[in-house]
């Protein structure tokens, strides 16, 4: 398929920031870039739309063969596209949000780069291109949107304490909650029920296991 143009145009890329809870803070999946520019440098996994390539399906596609994970939902953050962001050329990106459950991170590095590895979010190494802006946009539309419920549906693995769901919303929301009036709250909205089995963590009292209701339905982090 031949193009021709009259004006210079831009490139196109996409990234894909992936976030999850672990211990209680939150992080997002980097990967070392092995190319110039910034060869060395962490970055968002991510790169090129294909000329007939949707671009969902170029961040899925980037982001399995940087980290190997295969994502689910993805939610657009927007487009950033200062000129001077990339050396190369002109290159404007379209940037998603993806959020997995720590149980079912297993990166594995591949295409242009040489590590995949998980940062928390409040200890970041220099990132390539702008990425540190894009990232801070991301934490504040998690902190938008994501609620009480919506961490417990997608960030929480089949089975938690309810000390281990308060301290991920902490992390989200990046502000220390009231313990009494968390569960409070928690009890009014429902959404988690007793598994009937207890996790026993050294010399503490065993804790309660709990997980998501299998008939709650979490419209709002889908829209």
């Amino acid at each position: 398929m031949a193009y021709a143009y009259d004006y210079p145009h831009p490139a196109v890329t996409v990234d894909v920031a992936v976030f999850t809870v672990s211990g209680g803070r939150l992080a997002v999946v980097l990967i070392r870039r092995n190319e110039w520019p910034h060869a060395g440098k962490w970055a968002i996994p991510g790169g090129f739309v294909g000329i007939d390539e949707s671009l969902k399906r170029a961040a899925w596609r980037e982001l399995r063969e940087e980290t190997g994970l295969k994502a689910g939902n993805l939610e657009q953050l927007g487009a950033f596209g200062r000129p001077d962001r990339d050396p190369r050329e002109r290159v404007i990106t379209v940037v998603y949000i993806s959020l997995v459950t720590f149980d079912r991170l297993h990166l594995e590095a591949g295409s242009d780069a040489s590590d995949a590895r998980l940062f928390f979010v409040d200890d970041l190494p220099e990132l390539a291109f702008d990425h540190s802006r894009i990232l801070g946009h991301a934490v504040e539309r998690l902190q938008e949107r994501l609620d009480t419920e919506g961490v417990a549906r997608r960030l929480m693995p089949a089975s938690f304490t309810l000390t281990d769901l308060q301290q991920a919303c902490e992390a989200v929301s990046g502000a220390a909650i009231d313990k009494r009036n968390f569960r409070k709250k928690l009890k009014a909205l429902d959404v988690v029920e007793r598994t009937g089995e207890v996790k026993r963590d050294g010399p503490h009292r065993p804790a309660q296991l709990y997980r998501v209701k299998t008939n709650w339905n979490d419209g709002r982090a889908r829209r």
